[in-house]
C-alpha cells in the first residue's frame, strides 16, 4: 500500500499494467501499443484540463524516476511506454515537458538490453511526433543520442533509430528556428567519430542542412571541413562517396559566393589535407587549394609556405597520380601570380596586415587530433625543424573586392624551397619548379631575396651538379639573375666571403670597382664595369671554380655546358675576364691548366662567343686589348691554348716566339695532343681568316714560321700530315707581287697600335712555365716515394 501510495495519482491497475513482464506479448497488436488501459491517458487529458502543470510533472516524475529509471528492465519498458503515452496525451502541450519526458528516454539509449534501447526509440519516436517543432530547443541532446543509435550493434534498434533520424530532419527542414550556432561545437565533436555508422550519419545531417535555405553552414565551414577530409578516407565506399557530394556542393557555394568565405581559416586545413597518403584526399584538398588561391587571391600569400610544402612534391608524381599533378601544378602556377613588385616594398609599416572588423570564428580547428596532424603533415621531411604552422599565419581574412594588404612571408617561403633543394630524394620536375621560384623572387622581390642569398649560395652551386640538363639550366638563370641584379651591389663591402668562396690561400675580395682588381698588373685590368656585374658576380665566379676544382668530374661532364649558358646569360666578356683573373691566382696549377684549356676550347668553338671572339680578333679598342693581355697571363698555365688566343687575335710573331720557347719545355704526351688539336681546330671555319692570310706570304712571314713551328714539334702522325698539306699550299711569294704590295700591310699596322708589352707577357710565361715544371716534378717525386713505400 505504501507503494502505492508512493506512486499516486496513478491507479494501482496502472502500476501493474507498466511493470507487467507480459507486456510483449500484446507488442505485437497493432497501433497504440502503449495503451496499457485508458487510465494514465484519461488521467493526464483531466489535468491538462486543470491546467494542473504541477500534477503533470509529477506523473511524469513517476513514470521517469520509478519506472524508466528502474532497476528492473521490465519497469524501465513499462516507463517508456508511460512516458510515450503521456506524451500523447499531452498533445500539443507537450512542448511544456519535453526536458522531463526526453530526458530519461535518452539515458536509456545506453541500456545493455537491445530491446529496452529499441522501445527507448520507439518511446522518443512518438514525443518527437507529438512535439514537432517544439524538440527543437533539444536538437543537441537528440542529435547526440541518434548519433550514438546510428553505430548500435543490433539491426533493430538501428532500424529504429533511422525512423526517428528522418522525423526529426523533417522537422528540422520545415522549421525555420533552428539553432545552428549551438549546433556547431557538437557537430565539430562528433564528426572525429571513426565509427562508419556514426560518419554515414554525420554526413547524411550535413548535407541535410546544407540543402536548407534558411541554414548558412558556409559560415561554419571552417569547423567541420577537417573532418569532412577525414570521414573522405573512410574505407566505405559509399561513405566515401556521400562526403565527396558533400564536399562538392560546399564548394559550389564558394564558388558562388567568395565573398562570404572564411578562406583563410581554412588554408592550413587544406594545407594538411594536400598532403595526404590517401589519393582521393589529396586529389579533393588540391582541387580545393586551387579554387581558393584563384577566388581568394592574395589572401593566400600568407599561408605560401605551406601550401608550397604540399604542392611541390606532387610535381614530381608519376601518371598514376596524373591528376593530383596538374592540379598541383595549376596552384603552383597561379600562386606565383600573386607575388607582385609591391611585396619588395622596403617600408615594412605599408605591408601591415589589414584585420577584418568583423569578429572571426572562435577557432578554426579546436579538435586537438587536427592540432596535431597539422605539425607533423606541414613539416618538410628533409628538414625536420621547420614548422610551417609557425611559418603561416593563421589570420583571418574578408574577401572582399576591396584591395587587400598583406604581407608576403617571404622567410616562411625561402626555407620551404631551400629545404627542397637539400633533398635529395625529390624528383626533377619539382627541383625545377623551386628553382622557378626563386628567379621569380629575385625578379619580383630583389631587395628582399637578397638577404637570403648567402645562405642560398652553397646548395645553388650544388644544384650545378645535378643529373638534369633541365635543373641545371634553371639553376643558372637563379645564378645569372643573382650576378646580374643592381640589388645585389653592395655599398661599401663585398658579400662575405668565407672559406667556402676562395681558391686558395690567397683570400680574394669583391672589388669594389671593377677596373681595380688587378691594378698592379702592367697591361691587366678588370673587365669594364657593366650593368650585368654587381657585388655577387665575382663571388659566383670564384665559388664556380672552387667547384670545378673539387669536383672534376662536373668540369669534364658539364663544365662547357655551365659557362656556355653562363654566356649567354650573362656578359661573356665579364665571364672571361673575371676568370680568366682568378685562374692567375690558383695554386693548383694542374687543375688552372685544365680549366684554361677548356675555357680556350669554349672561346674558340663555341657560336655564343661569336661576338667575343671578333673583339679579340683586331684588338682595336682599349677594351680589347685589356682582355687579350688578361686572358694571356692565365693562358700562360697551358702553352698551346697560349699560342691558339695569339692565332685568334693574330699575334703571329708572338705566336712565333712562344713555339720557339716550347724547345725548353718538357714535351709530353698531352702536350703533343694539344698540338694536335689545335692542328685540328686551324682547319675549322673559326681560323679561316688565318688560312687566308697564308696567301700574304710577304706581310704575315711569322704566321708560316708559327706554323712551320707547330709541324716541326708533331711527330710523323695525321695531325702532320694534315698541316704539312697545308703550307704546301702556301704560294711563291714571287708570284704573288702585286702593285700595292709595297704599302705596310693591316697586320703590322695594328701591331704597332697595340701599345702592348709582348717582352713582359713572354717573360710571364716563361715564370708560370717554370712554377708548372716544379710542379710536375714534385708530383712525380711524391709519387716516386709511394711507389717505395708500396714495394718495402
Amino acid at each position: 500500500m505504501n507503494a502505492e501510495r508512493d506512486l499516486a495519482p496513478l491507479a494501482p491497475s496502472v502500476v501493474r499494467a507498466l511493470n507487467d513482464k507480459l507486456y510483449e506479448k500484446r507488442k505485437a497488436e497493432p497501433k497504440a501499443p502503449w495503451v496499457l488501459s485508458s487510465s494514465l491517458p484519461r488521467l493526464v487529458r483531466e489535468f491538462v484540463a486543470q491546467n494542473n502543470t504541477s500534477q503533470i510533472k509529477h506523473v511524469i516524475q513517476i513514470l521517469s524516476q520509478e519506472f524508466a529509471l528502474s532497476q528492473h528492465p521490465h519497469s524501465r519498458k513499462g516507463g517508456l511506454i508511460g512516458l510515450a503515452a503521456c506524451s500523447i496525451a499531452l498533445g500539443k502541450d507537450s512542448g511544456l515537458y519535453l526536458k522531463e519526458l526526453i530526458e530519461p528516454v535518452l539515458t536509456c539509449f545506453n541500456d545493455a538490453d537491445s530491446r529496452l534501447r529499441y522501445y527507448a526509440c520507439e518511446a522518443l519516436y512518438n514525443i518527437v511526433k507529438v512535439a514537432r517543432g517544439s524538440v527543437l530547443p533539444h536538437f543537441n541532446v537528440l542529435f547526440d543520442g541518434l548519433s550514438k543509435l546510428a553505430a548500435d550493434p543490433d539491426p533493430n534498434v538501428k532500424s529504429g533509430s533511422e525512423l526517428l533520424d528522418r522525423l526529426l530532419k523533417d522537422i528540422v527542414t520545415e522549421s525555420n528556428q533552428f539553432d545552428l550556432v549551438g549546433f556547431i561545437p557538437l557537430l565539430r565533436e562528433r564528426i572525429y567519430s571513426n565509427n562508419q555508422y556514426a560518419r554515414q550519419f554525420i554526413i547524411s545531417w550535413i548535407l541535410v542542412l546544407e540543402s536548407v535555405p534558411d541554414i548558412n553552414l558556409l559560415d561554419y565551414l571552417p569547423e567541420i571541413l577537417d573532418g569532412l577530409f577525414q570521414i573522405l578516407g573512410d574505407n566505405s565506399k559509399e561513405i566515401r562517396k556521400m562526403c565527396e557530394v558533400a564536399l562538392g556542393e560546399f564548394l559550389k557555394e564558394i564558388k558562388k559566393n567568395p565573398s562570404s568565405v572564411k578562406f583563410a581559416e581554412m588554408a592550413n586545413i587544406l594545407v594538411i589535407h594536400c598532403q595526404a597518403a590517401d589519393d582521393l584526399i589529396q586529389l579533393t584538398a588540391m582541387c580545393w587549394m586551387r579554387e581558393f588561391i584563384q577566388l581568394a587571391g592574395r589572401v593566400m600569400l600568407p599561408y605560401s609556405s605551406g601550401i608550397l610544402t604540399a604542392v611541390l612534391p606532387c610535381l614530381s608524381y608519376d601518371d598514376r597520380k596524373k591528376n593530383i599533378k596538374e592540379v598541383a601544378n595549376v596552384c603552383n602556377q597561379s600562386l606565383m601570380k600573386l607575388v607582385i613588385p609591391e611585396d619588395d616594398e622596403m617600408d615594412e609599416a605599408k605591408q601591415s596586415m589589414t584585420l577584418p572588423a568583423e569578429p572571426t570564428s572562435e577557432e578554426s580547428l579546436s579538435k586537438p587530433e587536427a592540432a596535431s596532424s597539422s605539425e607533423s603533415l606541414l613539416t618538410c621531411p628533409p628538414c625536420e625543424e621547420l614548422d610551417i604552422t609557425a611559418l603561416n599565419q593563421p589570420l583571418s581574412f574578408p574577401c572582399s573586392s576591396e584591395r587587400i594588404q598583406v604581407t608576403l612571408n617571404l622567410d616562411g617561403i625561402v626555407q620551404v624551397l631551400d629545404c627542397h633543394l637539400h633533398d635529395m630524394s625529390i624528383g626533377m620536375m619539382t627541383r625545377i619548379a623551386v628553382l622557378k621560384w626563386l628567379y621569380h623572387l629575385y625578379i619580383k622581390t630583389p631587395r628582399k631575396m637578397f638577404r637570403h642569398t648567402d645562405s642560398l649560395f652553397p646548395i645553388l652551386l650544388r644544384t650545378l651538379s645535378d643529373e638534369s640538363d633541365e635543373v641545371i639550366l634553371k639553376d643558372l638563370e637563379v645564378l645569372a639573375e643573382i650576378a646580374s641584379s643592381p640589388a645585389g651591389q653592395t655599398e661599401g663591402h663585398g658579400p662575405s666571403d668565407g672559406s667556402d668562396v676562395r681558391p686558395g690561400p690567397v683570400e680574394l675580395h669583391v672589388p669594389a670597382r671593377a677596373g681595380q682588381l688587378s691594378s698592379g698588373m702592367k697591361g691587366l685590368e678588370c673587365s669594364p664595369s657593366t650593368p650585368t656585374m654587381n657585388s655577387y658576380f665575382y663571388k659566383f665566379m670564384i665559388n664556380l671554380l672552387k667547384r670545378f676544382s673539387s669536383e672534376r668530374k662536373l668540369l669534364e661532364t658539364r663544365g662547357a655546358f655551365i659557362i656556355r649558358q653562363l654566356c649567354l646569360l650573362l656578359n661573356a666578356e665579364n665571364i672571361f675576364h673575371s676568370m680568366a683573373d682568378i685562374l692567375l691566382r690558383e695554386e693548383d696549377l694542374k687543375f688552372a691548366s685544365t680549366m684554361v684549356h677548356t675555357l680556350n676550347t669554349i672561346l674558340l668553338t663555341s657560336s655564343e662567343l661569336f661576338q667575343l671572339r671578333n673583339q679579340l680578333k683586331d684588338l682595336k679598342t682599349p677594351e680589347s686589348r685589356n682582355l687579350f693581355c688578361c686572358l694571356y697571363r692565365s693562358w700562360c698555365h697551358n702553352p698551346v691554348t697560349t699560342v691558339s688566343l695569339c692565332f685568334l687575335t693574330q699575334n703571329y710573331k708572338h705566336a712565333y716566339d712562344l713555339i720557339q720557347k716550347f724547345g725548353d719545355l718538357e714535351v709530353t704526351v698531352d702536350f703533343l695532343t694539344e698540338v694536335d688539336k689545335l692542328v685540328q681546330l686551324i682547319e675549322c671555319p673559326i681560323f679561316t681568316y688565318l688560312r687566308l692570310q697564308l696567301l700574304d706570304v710577304k706581310n704575315n712571314p711569322y704566321l708560316i714560321k708559327a706554323l712551320y713551328g707547330l709541324l716541326m714539334l708533331l711527330p710523323q702522325s695525321s695531325a702532320f700530315q694534315l698541316l704539312s698539306h697545308r703550307l704546301q699550299c702556301v704560294p711563291n711569294p714571287e708570284l704573288m707581287q702585286t702593285a700595292d704590295s709595297t704599302k705596310p700591310s693591316a697586320g703590322f699596322k695594328k701591331a704597332s697600335a697595340s701599345n702592348i708589352d709582348y717582352t713582359e707577357l713572354l717573360q710571364h710565361f716563361e715564370k708560370v712555365q717554370n712554377k708548372h715544371l716544379e710542379a710536375r716534378h714534385q708530383r712525380a717525386g711524391r709519387a716516386e716515394q709511394l711507389d717505395r713505400r708500396v714495394v718495402l
